[in-house]
């Protein structure tokens, strides 16, 4: 009998808006690596083999390091089911779409919750966690290191004092930032840090790299109750992560060979060289873009350089901008999410996709959008700029 449906074709996209990236060919050739048992020796070795290179992206010596499975919002569920019980109370910032995620899953927990808000496109300043937490006892401080849906960064060894002062567990969210920006876990004593597999890594969607520290270890064996997740639970997940290899889940085989080629990736270009390329070619950008007239949404040094915000022209409509990259150039890039809706771009250079090529043409496919639809710009303005030694 035919299938009502032919095989999957989608085309080859430019993917550059915050998530997910281009995946680098020897991960797609990972994916082809025939299926194991969660439990086979062959693919414990593949687990150990993953989490000394998860080790090496993260900065830590953490025995608990390993990839939760599930997206990065896995990985920030897993962190606050285990880090705060009912009652407790956890200091939030919200500077974006994701930080008001980290809050309601804090919430989901039945702790009380502190949000600390930022004005769009700007991070939260950390005397307002200072402030917040004066005379309180805080258990969590959760800290979304790049808010994605702006482009604004966090400044972490600041919230880190903070943090100090006041006795709490600093938990980081680095889906977008971790193999892309500075970020060492250790040297900056991040409590709890977790990423996601699809950004700066260049790895498929599925997988959320997650390490915590042995205060948080300590801290998961001072609860007073169980997490409310069994699947989240860390006590459970690290017998199967951890020495014992205790049956817990399924594992994504073939996500984990995908996330084990990628560090292997990350690891042969170095750290230090992958922070610069990314620096490097989103500094190109912001210039190509300045020079066009455009202006971006959050200044430097408050400005990821994983993601861009992009603020669109009055008179343009930014999602048709967006539609004549997709159709015409094959490029994809992001519009605002909330209040920023229709307001914004985001940009993403992250992973693969970060590359000198795909800014230049990106570069010169928005001038023509942009020229076609009435905004007023210098032909080649853009690329000159960039071009210009």
């Amino acid at each position: 009998m035919k299938s009502p449906v032919g095989e999957v074709n989608p085309p080859p996209r430019i993917l550059l808006g915050p998530g997910p990236s281009c995946v680098d060919a020897r991960v797609y050739r990972a994916l082809l690596a025939p299926m194991l048992g969660h439990l086979d020796p062959d693919f414990l070795r593949i687990m150990e083999e993953t989490q000394v290179l998860l080790r090496r992206l993260f900065g830590t010596e953490n025995r608990l390091t390993f990839p939760v499975s599930g997206t990065g919002s896995a990985g920030m569920e897993t962190a606050m089911m285990n880090c705060l019980e009912a009652g407790e109370t956890a200091v939030i910032t919200v500077a974006g779409f994701f930080g008001t995620r980290l809050a309601d899953m804090a919430r989901r927990v039945g702790a009380e919750v502190i949000e600390l808000k930022a004005p769009a496109g700007l991070p939260v300043d950390p005397q307002q966690a200072r402030e917040a937490a004066r005379g309180k006892k805080i258990k969590v401080l959760g800290v979304t290191h790049g808010e994605t849906s702006t482009g604004a960064l966090h400044d972490l060894d600041a919230f880190r004092q903070v943090a100090d002062e006041c006795g709490a567990l600093l938990v980081v969210d680095a889906v977008a930032t971790a193999g892309g920006i500075p970020l060492r876990v250790d040297a900056q004593r991040l409590d709890v840090c977790f990423t996601g597999s699809q950004k700066c890594l260049s790895a498929p969607p599925g997988l959320a790299p997650f390490t915590a520290n042995p205060r948080v270890e300590e801290a998961i064996r001072q609860r007073r109750t169980r997490p409310p997740s069994w699947y989240f639970d860390l006590t459970h997940i690290m017998k199967y992560w951890g020495g014992e290899r205790t049956y817990h889940h399924t594992a994504p085989i073939s996500m984990v060979y995908a996330l084990r080629e990628a560090l292997r990736v990350v690891d042969e270009e170095g750290l230090e060289a992958r922070w610069e390329r990314h620096r490097r070619n989103t500094q190109a950008l912001v210039t190509g873009l300045e020079a066009m007239g455009l202006e971006m949404l959050t200044p430097p040094p408050q400005r990821m350089i994983t993601v861009t915000g992009v603020k669109a022209p009055p008179g343009i409509d930014a999602g048709k901008i967006r539609r004549r990259l997709l159709e015409e150039f094959n490029i994809e890039i992001a519009g605002g999410l909330g209040e920023l809706k229709g307001k914004i771009w985001r940009i993403g250079l992250m992973g693969a996709s970060c590359t000198q090529n795909n800014v230049l043409l990106l570069l010169a496919a928005l001038e023509k959008c942009l020229a076609e639809e009435g905004f007023k710009l210098s032909p080649g303005a853009g690329v000159a700029a960039v071009a210009r030694p």
